[in-house]
């Protein structure tokens, strides 16, 4: 990504809070996910005066209130399509955006594999709780079958989507994931994903204890596994066997997958040289061409 750092004295974690109270319930595990936030920006050495944090709706969503930053609370499922906007427009920008597996992958799955494919320069950091929280409890993408919630009473009828295999697939260059019981890895994952040129995922499961019970603090630690020592992350293959864990019981925890490419702005920049400029925007062109 193109880290907008600091020259001043380092910052530390609580410089990037904001005044904003934080609103989540008791036990939530996103007040895990935002501590790693607040470090992975210190330890990166973010500027707070070029980050811009994008979220969609929902209980995640709030992240860029607690954040001293700049920020947008944009529609459901459509914080990557203005993150990705923003980060075209501002490129010198930090990019990060904040998000559930509801609004990432339900009405925001559209978005999610352009934002992969055309290698964004961005960190997408997803609070998966596999419920719907913010409306009090239903199934979501990453529900499992047996979940009974308010939508499914009797348990829910499909498989529960892979995120991993999703962005790995669709070309992902960074594609880790964590457990908010685990602020300090998270924090080391969303740190490498900062400092990664181009898209970034790190997908953070985090129990919801008001509405999924399904899904505790101590199923979720019982079920991650780390990543092996030796495991290659520039391998495609071996990235995609690790994702799968995920259907057998197991979920790997750590650095999955990490390639160098080029980005989405770097390729709009080669066209625009590659024209002689002519590709950019020119208000005063565009006003005579409209006169009669």
């Amino acid at each position: 990504m193109s880290l907008a750092t600091t020259s001043k004295t380092p910052l530390k974690s609580r410089d990037y809070k904001s005044k904003v109270p934080v609103v989540w319930c008791p036990g939530c595990g996103h007040h895990g996910v935002l501590k790693a936030i607040y470090d992975a920006l210190a330890a990166a050495e973010v500027d707070p005066s070029k980050l811009a944090c994008i979220s969609g709706i929902g209980c995640s969503s709030r992240t860029p209130y607690f954040i001293n930053s700049y920020k947008m609370h944009t529609l459901h499922g459509r914080a990557g399509a203005v993150a990705t906007g923003t980060q075209l427009a501002r490129p010198d920008l930090t990019v990060m955006v904040m998000g559930g597996d509801g609004d990432g992958f339900s009405i925001g799955g559209g978005h999610m594999p352009h934002m992969a494919r055309k290698n964004v320069d961005m960190t997408y950091v997803l609070f998966d709780n596999g419920i719907y929280g913010l409306t009090k409890g239903q199934y979501s993408p990453t529900s499992r079958r047996e979940m009974k919630s308010y939508t499914t009473p009797y348990g829910g009828p499909d498989d529960p989507l892979n995120p991993l295999l999703y962005m790995l697939t669709y070309g992902a260059t960074y594609v880790a994931q964590g457990f908010a019981g685990k602020p300090g890895i998270c924090a080391e994952l969303i740190k490498g994903g900062l400092e990664h040129k181009g898209f970034s995922y790190v997908h953070i499961f985090s129990q919801c204890p008001s509405f999924n019970t399904l899904d505790t603090n101590d199923f979720y630690r019982s079920r991650i596994e780390m990543v092996p020592p030796d495991h290659d992350v520039t391998d495609l293959g071996s990235a995609m066997a690790l994702a799968r864990m995920g259907h057998y019981g197991s979920a790997p925890m750590g650095l999955l997958y990490k390639e160098e490419r080029a980005t989405l702005d770097e390729r709009m920049q080669m066209i625009i040289d590659g024209t002689g400029g002519h590709a950019g925007y020119d208000k005063n062109m565009i006003i005579n061409e409209l006169r009669p």
